[in-house]
């Protein structure tokens, strides 16, 4: 049965922003939300049990404690709700977590950020960030003065379905797109989402130093995933692409 389940008190939030972290091209979702839960020290909130998800138990080292691959933190000081996931979602399931994530989004009164990559090559300039909305989303990255896209494009994966679903429901939610690299773990690119993008939007001021200083290691730590995600259906992997490539 499909459903997200409190861990614990619920959380007391009034307009709460949600940011989601699906595995993608680049990792830049993941490792930008891994990132907020552990600089924020979110609280482990809810499970996510929606029909589709790998049916396996994670743990972490230097912790018994063994949990789903689909979770969702809260930090009520911020009014912020964060979903982490271990895993990446068959392409046969996107649209249904992507319905039941989205029925339990709604029900929270929550605005989403989704976050996706953009695959670029580039050399050490700063990557370009840009944003699209849902509903009346477009007001909010007008405020935090985000980029329009330049060109035409689409986004795949679950975070494809996740705007898809919101467009349906005309709910308000936003969108974030990066440049990133298109093969490897890109921390650079993730914290440049944290910066440029969630830090305006969700009112945080949030420190992306260790980040910088400890990419290396991330993508070390990160790029078995990262192949994997390259090697699974586009439909898969949570990415932006130009419309012209996708077509």
């Amino acid at each position: 049965m499909a459903e997200v389940r409190l861990q614990g008190q619920a959380a007391e939030l009034e307009n709460p922003t949600l940011v989601e972290g699906f595995p993608g091209v680049g990792l830049v979702g993941k490792i930008a939300t891994d990132h907020l839960v552990d600089e924020l020290d979110m609280r482990y909130y809810a499970s996510v049990h929606c029909e589709g998800l790998a049916r396996i138990g994670v743990y972490r080292g230097g912790d018994r404690t063994a949990r789903p691959p689909v979770r969702l933190y809260v930090s009520e000081e911020h009014d912020l709700l964060a979903l982490q996931s271990d895993a990446p979602i068959a392409s046969s399931a996107v649209e249904r977590v992507a319905d039941c994530l989205t029925g339990w989004i709604v029900d929270q009164g929550a605005t989403p950020i989704y976050l996706s990559g953009l695959p670029a090559e580039r050399d050490d300039e700063r990557p370009d960030l840009y944003g699209v909305a849902t509903g009346d989303g477009g007001d909010r990255l007008e405020t935090a003065e985000i980029p329009i896209p330049p060109e035409d494009g689409v986004i795949t994966g679950p975070t494809g379905a996740l705007i898809n679903a919101a467009a349906r429901e005309d709910f308000d939610s936003l969108a974030l797109v990066v440049q990133c690299d298109p093969q490897f773990p890109d921390p650079k690119a993730a914290s440049v989402l944290l910066e440029d993008g969630i830090g305006p939007l969700a009112d945080l001021a949030v420190d992306v130093q260790e980040l910088l200083d400890h990419a290396e290691e991330i993508r070390a730590k990160r790029e078995r995933l990262a192949q994997q995600m390259q090697a699974i259906d586009q439909n898969e992997s949570s990415q932006a692409q130009p419309l012209r490539m996708y077509q």
